[in-house]
């Protein structure tokens, strides 16, 4: 079971969604905040999500729920360097808990962990779409309804292909 993702869309099972890219596309990244998705295959680590926006979630996946003082570190100098990071923090990261709604459910992928390397990029997330499904930073989003559908019939050996491959 795998979700595949390419330049306009990601499926799982039958189920096909229309989806956002990083600006300059699908391919190898070469470094921290080169807006590009990056191609291959990841595992999802856990579901970061908003319990003050989405009462209940069925899924497999573990599951975490963003506060106010949680972000991710997008600092290649920090030691936290692709990490979920606690706030306040010194060095430079994204913060978790926002006012718009892209970030109340996040699919965290295993880019770039084991083991980290430092300035390759960081924070890959499948994660809500804007309305006009901006490109995005590197991120894969599509909608939260359809997010919803598709967390509730994930296994925890869910693969995310990302790349131009049938």
């Amino acid at each position: 079971m795998h979700i595949t993702i390419n330049k306009n869309y990601l499926t799982f099972n039958n189920f096909k969604v229309k989806c956002a890219i990083g600006k300059k596309g699908i391919g190898y990244k070469i470094k921290e905040g080169d807006l590009k998705t990056p191609v291959g295959q990841y595992k999802i680590k856990y579901l970061l999500y908003r319990k003050d926006r989405i009462k209940k979630i069925k899924t497999k996946l573990r599951k975490i729920i963003i506060t106010k003082k949680m972000g991710w570190c997008n600092d290649p100098t920090s030691k936290s360097y692709n990490k979920l990071i606690k706030l306040p923090f010194n060095y430079t990261y994204e913060k978790l808990f926002r006012k718009e709604n892209t970030y109340d459910l996040i699919l965290v992928l295993n880019f770039n962990m084991n083991p980290i390397i430092k300035n390759k990029g960081s924070a890959i997330f499948i994660h809500v779409a804007k309305k006009k499904f901006n490109k995005t930073e590197g991120c894969v989003a599509i909608t939260k309804q359809n997010l919803l559908n598709i967390i509730k019939n994930l296994r925890l050996n869910t693969k995310v292909k990302i790349g131009n491959q049938k």
